[in-house]
């Protein structure tokens, strides 16, 4: 097969496929001996296996999937497997999110006069460290989004530290999982306030329904992901030594 062969299934340049092989997405090709590439059903299936996986675990995780199962080594498949299965945790965190913050919409529906902290978070204030790692992200976002008035922590008087109570880590749940649906942040700080202040829900509803349907598609894709590589794995598990 020719790149033009490979690149016509599916849209894209020949330079994306040659690009594809140059970052370890695709197994080398062999040349002819006027230099040109040479690829087979095994680089066709590769670069199916990589076009499903991009919708599914985001273009930098698939790619260290394919990476790993390239690196030549006994542990590539083990290491692709397990981004695999750090996808779908992040998946299901994402759903227990999601269902998290439907309740407290739900509570703000019936009791527009405030809304309690979620005893899911634990007794007693988080530090930005603690929260932080909660979240997976920098205390220098934290403090981002506070001063976008996302967050808005109490500070412990006597150290002057901030405290993050039920509401606080609730909001930075939110925000959290808006950030990963790709909502900016101006718009986050509007829901969040929005929230905070036991006004009109209709924007959240709105963001969480338009969540849930990223969810129903990522959750789809990592299927077809699925589809595409078990077979690439089986040409790789047969290819010779």
């Amino acid at each position: 097969m020719r790149p033009v062969d490979l690149a016509r299934e599916h849209g894209i340049s020949t330079q994306a496929v040659r690009n594809y092989e140059r970052d370890g997405f695709l197994p080398s090709a062999a040349r002819t001996p006027g230099g040109y590439r040479i690829y087979t059903a095994r680089h066709a299936a590769a670069l199916r296996a990589y076009l499903a996986l991009v919708p599914a675990y985001g273009h930098q995780d698939a790619g260290r999937i394919m990476n790993a199962l390239h690196c030549g080594g006994p542990a590539g498949p083990d290491e692709a497997l397990g981004l695999i299965d750090r996808g779908h945790g992040g998946l299901l965190r994402d759903r227990d999110t999601l269902d998290a913050v439907k309740r407290a919409v739900d509570h703000l529906a019936a009791d527009p006069d405030g809304v309690p902290g979620d005893p899911a978070t634990g007794p007693g204030p988080r530090t930005i460290g603690e929260l932080a790692h909660r979240l997976g992200v920098t205390p220098a976002t934290l403090r981002t989004w506070e001063g976008l008035g996302i967050l808005t922590p109490a500070r412990d008087p006597a150290t002057g530290y901030r405290a993050y109570r039920a509401d606080d880590v609730r909001d930075a749940e939110l925000a959290h999982l808006l950030r990963r649906g790709g909502y900016p942040l101006d718009h986050i700080a509007t829901v969040v306030q929005q929230v905070r202040g036991a006004g009109s829900t209709e924007a959240l509803s709105d963001a969480l329904a338009d969540w849930q349907r990223r969810l129903t598609a990522r959750g789809r894709a990592m299927l077809d992901a699925a589809s595409r590589l078990s077979p690439y794995l089986d040409l790789l598990d047969a290819a010779p030594a």
